[in-house]
């Protein structure tokens, strides 16, 4: 990150980012500065004749030193410029220039290192300058472009703008809106997906390692990486690097990492805190790509620790390196051509299509422990320690194409982009179950000790519901973790709700058949008790009648000891039973013997257990079945007007404040939401002339915030139907008003009678834009009854965050009443959601009442806090987040 005391006036720092190129490499972007001139000459002296003329139109040997200060001295506003560096060399520069101050057209041009064409340099400032420019509010791009430059046609062509192209004169002019598309926005997603997925390929699967700091102390932590590398069999070639030793175990060590012959893939380093970054430095110089950082002493163990985290961080991105830990548990890679253990595990659990994610040394042996135990194979495993840089985002991006991995568990203690996390979790969980924990740190309260978060203000309900809107299974604890993971591995997903349960036992088919109602699975069949006395054929016939059974989709097999049939011959009976049926199967052996862990039927000790999972099963499998919907862009958006008016009010209050109604009813109509009129009136005269104004019928109300929500009537009169009415109401809400200090009336047109809801967003330091809607009154203000979405948001999530709140069945015709226009609602949510999405500076906005009647919305009243927009960590661009 550029942190220079020399930086230009209004240099934007929000716009510096890290970020993954097509190759799994890390470069930097961020503006041009003044300092640059030399760096820009240096650039331009290493790039072919070629590129200079297909940039410039002509051959120019060197830059004049008038072109590099026009250059390097740009506004941020009407000109801007952005470099990439890679170890502080300019790899690629993007600019645009307005056509004239102010203009929403501006030219834009790119120039990238000859060395660095093909790795997506031109693509990752095109998508940067966009969006800045978006946030500018430019609109349109132009671009001149020789025939011939190719690449830089394909870039423009291939981002998913709309673009348009004219020849003239020997030259392309290109021309295209900015404005983000659909098909923009999945043309980013794929690329950074691809780009994160390479990156951790290359973190996973390295030709040859080095551990730093390997010891002749047989308890050391450097000789056990060095030992669990060489005994798990890994497939390629691993050095030991420390200056004091010459041999260990018959093989040679080397100094230092200069030293090790050969390219270095992957370093792993378990050295004293205070030495990591200068290695990380060196190993960056000598060409390593990736770091595992197994050393402890960092932001855990405070201040001291948090500015060697600090300094490790810059010192990774600087040189572009991806970094796993510090105080990382290791990570290991079972593909049998890797066959790699870096880890502080001895043990490892057998080859499996299990990937595991878990920030916590400790919890790291914990899960390897429990894998092993229950004979559940692994693929991949990762522990991001204080996750300075890796985290479970890049994990999954990995994941996602890894046809090793089957499903996944993440355990989790914090989160730092939750929006990323989000997307990327909903594009795995609609191929692979993913299989979440959560520990309360970190969502409330103080984060794990050395973990980089942002805090929330939202409470933890409003966490889980944006793990369920990601589609992934949550989880209370590792146990479940793995009692989850072993049916979604070895098993077919339910089909649906329908169970069937067989048992030989009349209690504890009652006692499970409980446990699927708690549950919400429905018992189709049975619960069927065998005798004690059954035979093993009668196992089987049961079994089998079960499962043939048209109105089964899993089933759950709970057996005590037969008195006749072997335990054995029981456990078989169910395996061969349930093996290529298509329905999955949960199994309890109580008491019985020759039951062991590991293979395709997943058994668990109790039938509560057995059945938690497969209801989580089948909840997942609900979710991936449905149509996900589509993302939620509504018409008649005046994207600019809404810029404008709150870049209006915070250059007359930089700290923000909350909008007049006159203002917040011109915000609302710039995106198609229509706030009823009202009028604020200081005597009979004015109520008077403002119900005239308004038609009639009308409603006259006090507009504090202090009596809104108190369920006195005094200080609300509705349906008044005369002009003298509205004055004489107007007298009675003063009356009522003025003995609490208050004095603020208003009239309204008054709203067709229906159900008044509330609509609300929040920008959250942690999640971004939250909505919020729930039921005007008892059920939100008492109950907390209140639905949570993230956005963006697709119709079906709008749809669902209606029907999610418990009061939600009074919209559909409550007791003979009209049922309201959940279309005309969903429209207004998906409005509110977008504004949200589109516009951070807008720090709280609640649309409260809102009156849903049948046939339509009406929104009488809306309150709107504007303020400095926050730094979110995913912006519509692609970079990396800590």
């Amino acid at each position: 990150m550029t942190d220079r005391p020399d930086l230009p006036p209004g240099y934007p720092h929000s716009w510096e980012a890290d970020v993954v190129l097509s190759d799994g490499s890390v470069a930097h972007v961020r503006p041009i500065v003044p300092d640059d001139a030399e760096g820009l000459h240096q650039f331009h002296s290493r790039q072919s004749a070629e590129s200079i003329y297909l940039r410039f139109f002509a051959p120019i040997p060197r830059l004049s030193d008038n072109d590099v200060r026009r250059f390097t001295h740009v506004d941020y506003d009407d000109r801007v410029a952005l470099v990439m560096t890679v170890r502080e060399d300019i790899v690629g520069i993007g600019r645009y220039d307005r056509l004239s101050a102010g203009s929403t057209t501006a030219e834009v041009a790119f120039n990238v290192a000859d060395a660095y064409q093909g790795r997506g340099v031109g693509s990752v400032l095109l998508e940067h300058l966009a969006a800045i420019g978006r946030e500018g509010g430019v609109r349109r791009f132009v671009a001149d472009v020789l025939p011939q430059n190719r690449k830089m046609i394909g870039v423009f062509a291939d981002a998913g703008f709309e673009v348009t192209h004219e020849f003239d004169d020997g030259v392309i002019a290109v021309s295209f809106a900015i404005e983000p598309t659909e098909r923009a926005a999945a043309v980013r997603l794929s690329r950074e997906h691809r780009a994160e997925a390479v990156s951790m390929r290359r973190v996973l699967t390295p030709e040859t390692v080095a551990i730093i700091g390997v010891s002749r102390e047989p308890g050391s932590i450097g000789r056990a990486l060095w030992r669990h590398v060489r005994e798990h069999g890994y497939t390629g070639a691993v050095y030991a690097v420390n200056p004091r030793a010459e041999e260990i175990d018959g093989e040679p060590v080397y100094g230092s990492i200069e030293e090790v012959p050969g390219p270095i893939d992957l370093a792993i380093i378990a050295v004293r805190a205070d030495m990591v970054s200068d290695l990380v430095r060196r190993c960056a110089q000598a060409g390593v790509p990736s770091a595992v950082v197994v050393s402890a002493g960092f932001a855990e163990d405070g201040p001291e620790g948090r500015e060697r985290q600090e300094e490790l961080l810059l010192t990774a991105r600087a040189y572009g390196m991806r970094v796993l830990g510090p105080n990382s548990f290791g990570l290991i890679n079972n593909d049998p051509g890797v066959r790699l253990n870096a880890s502080l595990s001895p043990r490892v659990p057998p080859p499996g299509s299990l990937g595991l994610f878990a920030q916590s040394g400790a919890l790291g042996i914990a899960v390897l422990a429990s894998a092993e135990r229950r004979g559940l194979g692994l693929s991949t495993f990762a522990s991001a320690g204080n996750r300075v840089d890796i985290s479970g985002n890049d994990l999954m991006q990995y994941w996602i194409d890894d046809e090793a991995t089957h499903a996944v568990g993440l355990y989790l203690e914090s989160m730092g982009n939750p929006r990323k996390f989000t997307r990327i979790a909903r594009q795995l969980s609609s191929v692979k179950p993913v299989i979440v924990v959560k520990s309360a740190a970190g969502v409330q309260g103080e984060p794990p000790p050395g973990h980089r978060v942002r805090m929330t203000r939202e409470r933890p309900e409003a966490f889980a519901e944006m793990l369920r809107q990601s589609g992934v299974i949550r989880v209370e604890n590792t146990h479940q973790l793995f009692d989850v993971a072993q049916l979604v591995v070895h098993q077919p997903l339910p089909r649906g709700l329908r169970v069937a349960v067989v048992t030989n036992s009349d209690a504890l088919g009652a006692l499970t058949a409980d446990a699927c109602h708690s549950w919400d699975l429905q018992v189709a069949h049975g619960p069927v008790a065998l005798p004690s006395t059954a035979s093993a054929a009668e196992f089987s016939e049961a079994l089998a009648a079960a499962l043939a059974d048209e109105e089964v989709d899993s089933l759950v097999a709970c057996f005590i000891p037969p008195v006749i049939t072997g335990d054995s011959q029981v456990v078989t009976a169910v395996e061969e039973a349930v093996r290529g049926q298509g329905k999955p199967c949960v199994a309890t052996f109580l008491g019985m013997r020759g039951v062991s862990p590991g293979g395709d039927l997943p058994t668990y000790p109790m039938p509560e257990d057995a059945v938690r999972a497969l209801a989580a099963a089948t909840r997942y499998a609900e979710w991936r079945g449905r149509e996900q919907g589509e993302r939620v862009r509504p018409s008649n958006v005046n994207r600019r007007q809404a810029h404008n008016i709150i870049e209006t009010v915070l250059a007359r209050e930089p700290e923000g404040r909350g909008l007049t109604q006159e203002e917040a009813t011109e915000l609302l109509a710039a995106y198609g939401i229509v706030l009823w009129p009202s009028r604020q009136v200081a005597s009979r005269e004015e109520a008077e002339a403002a119900a005239t104004e308004l038609g009639l019928p009308v409603i006259v109300k006090a507009t504090s915030q202090e009596v809104r929500h108190q369920p006195n009537r005094s200080w609300v009169r509705t349906d008044v139907r005369s002009a003298t009415g509205a004055g004489t109401a107007y007298e009675r809400v003063r009356a009522a008003i003025e003995p609490l200090g208050l004095e603020e009336v208003a009239v309204q047109s008054m709203a067709p009678d229906g159900v008044t809801v509330v609509i609300g967003s929040s920008e959250d330091p942690l999640f971004g834009p939250v909505v919020s809607f729930g039921i005007a009154g008892i059920s939100t203000d008492l109950l907390g009854d209140v639905a949570h979405r993230f956005p963006p948001l697709t119709d079906l999530d709008v749809a669902e965050m209606v029907a999610d709140v418990r009061a939600a069945p009074i919209l559909s015709g409550y007791r003979g009443s009209p049922a309201a226009d959940l279309d005309g609602l969903y429209d207004l949510l998906a409005r509110v959601s977008v504004l949200a999405d589109e516009h951070p500076e807008i720090a709280a906005l609640r649309l409260n009442p809102v009156m849903a009647h049948e046939h339509g919305v009406a929104v009488l009243g809306a309150r709107v806090h504007v303020a400095p927009g926050p730094q979110r960590a995913d912006r519509g661009r692609r970079a990396l987040s800590t």
